[in-house]
């Protein structure tokens, strides 16, 4: 792992496997005794991101501002505190006696 953190690395490309995702595909194979094929990985990134691409070419930005709109509405949940309901009441300082 040193080796692979210490090794100068380009900038990531594009196409290329950042130094963050091949220490997770690493973690991967440590973890599950798993082989990841580096070469499919590329291949299914590139597929997924020229996806993506043709997905938000076929949209218009209103429709994409508004889903985003209400994801990000459905992921923030408002909290709402009740401030009168946890307000002590001022004339009962003392403890009850048992």
């Amino acid at each position: 792992m040193r080796r692979i953190i210490r090794k100068q690395r380009p900038a990531p490309r594009l196409t290329g496997i950042s130094l963050e995702e091949e220490l997770a595909l690493l973690r991967v194979e440590l973890m599950y005794g798993l082989r990841v094929n580096r070469e499919a990985y590329l291949r299914r990134k590139v597929d997924e991101r020229e996806e993506l691409a043709t997905q938000m070419r076929a949209r218009d930005a209103t429709s994409m501002l508004a889903e985003l709109r209400g994801s990000l509405e459905r992921a923030v949940q408002p909290t709402v505190v009740d401030l009168h309901a946890r307000r002590q009441p001022v004339g009962n300082q003392d403890p009850e006696p048992a």
